[in-house]
């Protein structure tokens, strides 16, 4: 009798197969669709009762399928789904082995640079590199040893959906954790991906950096430059990551460099400006803005992180005062052009004087009785109420404190 149960098996798995090398497009699309839905979150035990022990036979036809036709996206989402259904399953170590061992990372990873491959399809993808990435260290190293950290951060960049790019974000950080001999590899594939142009993948990156920072990561030089340029984004969850991260930075390596740069950008030069100024701009009647608009919010970005950092610790306010931020500050204060920047500006310094006796002291000098008056009066408002007199002595200001040093680009 065993015997005669074990010959039907055999004979629904080779019609089965027969079916499946048989079929044409429409009749293994329906193969798979049945087949998802009839074994989705089944264990491997349960897959093999379900195929009559041929699982890795049916796994085996899915991946050779997938190489085949991944490039012009036949069935592919069906085809990443019945492949994740066996990578996924309980007791499905053999079928991860056989995936990677007939190259399945490298035709994931692939599938993720392909323009003509549809962005559901490459989200699929991604999901089923997590299942290999959350099976521990192997596979993260396999998937970084193909060059994964650049597929995935350049999908990450590219990508036009928010599921697609919330999915590459998860795999850099599973990417991250449990994996020493790579990890520095993707710490540096997030900074790569500071100055792209998408907010969203900006953010992202943003966020995944200070996991990555949180777990170890000793901060490297790279990441100032391409941080401090986030903070021309008109985008405020980007200039909110971006001051998070900045603030996690204090305590590292990079801190001096950071601050240097922060305080630098107070004053930025003609060579910030723009290379090509909007059309509007050409127009003789329009206002003549000696700096792009970007250039101003990562002005106003850095006057506002002067002020947060300065309320944060005392010792960062020390440091800033002898970086002669205050004269920086007042600069700004009297630019005219940008009234955010003005406001942040103007905020940051009557924090300062308010817990600097000295530097009190020097704007009264500086800037007179009368405005110093007026600005720790009301700081927010008080670009509103400044003069041609006062904007004057505010952009000419020469305020300094005994034994500090000018910051110069």
């Amino acid at each position: 009798m065993s015997s005669i149960r074990e010959q039907e098996a055999v004979s629904r798995l080779m019609a089965f197969f027969k079916e499946w090398d048989n079929g044409n497009r429409m009749a293994r699309s329906r193969i798979l669709e049945s087949f998802i839905t009839y074994n989705l979150g089944k264990t491997g035990p349960e897959l093999e009762e379900e195929l009559c022990r041929g699982g890795s036979l049916f796994l085996a036809r899915l991946t050779t399928c997938l190489r085949l036709s991944y490039m012009f996206g036949t069935c592919l989402k069906e085809i990443l789904q019945s492949i994740a259904i066996f990578l996924s399953a309980a007791g499905s170590a053999r079928y991860k082995l056989e995936f990677v061992e007939v190259g399945g990372i490298l035709t994931l990873l692939e599938v993720l640079g392909l323009k003509q491959i549809s962005e559901e399809q490459k989200t699929e993808a991604l999901r089923t590199l997590q299942i290999l990435a959350r099976a521990g260290r192997k596979y993260k190293e396999l998937i970084c040893e193909s060059s994964g950290v650049r597929a995935v951060a350049e999908c990450l960049a590219k990508s036009k959906t928010e599921d697609t790019q919330e999915e590459a974000q998860a795999l850099l950080e599973l990417l991250a954790h449990g994996n020493p001999k790579y990890q520095a590899q993707v710490y540096k594939g997030l900074i790569a991906l500071l100055p792209c142009a998408s907010p969203k993948a900006q953010h992202l990156a943003l966020q995944t950096l200070r996991i990555v920072q949180d777990i170890g990561q000793k901060a490297h030089p790279a990441i100032v430059e391409p941080l401090l340029g986030v903070l021309q984004s008109v985008h405020m969850e980007v200039q909110y990551e971006a001051l998070q991260l900045i603030k996690d930075l204090m305590k590292s390596e990079v801190q001096s460099a950071l601050l240097q740069g922060i305080v630098t950008l107070l004053r930025p030069s003609r060579k910030d400006g723009v290379k090509t100024k909007p059309q509007i701009l050409e127009d003789p009647s329009a206002p003549q803005l000696s700096n792009p608009l970007p250039v101003f919010i990562q002005q106003a970005a850095c006057a506002r992180t002067i002020g947060l950092l300065a309320r944060g610790s005392a010792e960062l306010c020390d440091q800033m005062i002898q970086m002669r931020v205050v004269h920086h500050l007042l600069f700004v204060m009297g630019n005219t052009e940008h009234t955010e920047s003005q406001r942040q500006a103007s905020r940051a310094v009557e924090y300062l004087a308010s817990v600097s006796p000295v530097v009190e002291d020097q704007l009264r000098i500086a800037i007179g009785e009368k405005l110093l008056r007026m600005l720790m009066e009301n700081a927010e408002t008080l670009y509103t109420k400044l003069d041609p007199t006062q904007v004057d002595v505010l952009l000419s200001n020469q305020v300094s404190v005994p034994g500090v040093k000018e910051v110069t680009k």
